[in-house]
């Protein structure tokens, strides 16, 4: 079996989970915190903005079975690229919207799949998600991971944020 990896940073990352758990030739979604300038960091210092840090999962994927181009769509299907400052309900650098990319296949699969959204009209402001070189990845605490397997109310509390209206509105 064929690895590879994709980091997407879209929001809280307990929302960011299940649409690539669910997909055939995932093999592991983590929860983590990753772009900034502090090593090891807590949820706790995270959530202070200042880290450097942004919430982000990644993602193991095989790429005989899903694509990272597919990967790069379903993440647009969970954001809002339109907002810099946070996604939905949570706001600040922490859940800016960030493509984190590992090698310049991914650079250019990510920058084709930003300008073709940009150039479709579903938005009327610009597309500001950023694409960004990787930098080291640290997982978050183990209460964070599977969030919505674990905690099924208040990740339903959490989707109802404004995130399910927003993929409603533009992508059913």
């Amino acid at each position: 079996m064929s690895k590879d990896t994709a980091i997407f940073a879209g929001g809280c990352f307990w929302c960011m989970v299940e649409p690539f758990d669910k997909m055939p030739g995932i093999i592991s979604v983590r929860s983590g915190y990753t772009g900034g300038f502090v090593e090891n960091p807590t949820y706790e210092q995270v959530c202070s903005h200042t880290t450097g840090h942004t919430e982000a999962v990644k993602i193991v994927f095989d790429p005989e079975i899903i694509s990272y181009a597919e990967l790069v769509n379903i993440y647009w299907r969970q954001t809002d690229p339109t907002d810099a400052m946070g996604q939905f309900q949570d706001r600040g650098d922490s859940y800016r919207p960030v493509i984190f990319v590992h090698d310049e296949e991914q650079r250019k699969i990510a920058e084709e799949s930003k300008k073709a959204l940009a150039e479709s009209g579903e938005f009327d402001k610009p597309i500001v998600t950023q694409i960004e070189d990787a930098k080291p990845f640290y997982e978050a605490e183990e209460y964070h991971q599977d969030f919505y397997k674990k905690n099924p109310e208040r990740y339903a509390l959490e989707e109802m944020g404004g995130r399910e209206q927003f993929r409603n509105q533009h992508w059913n």
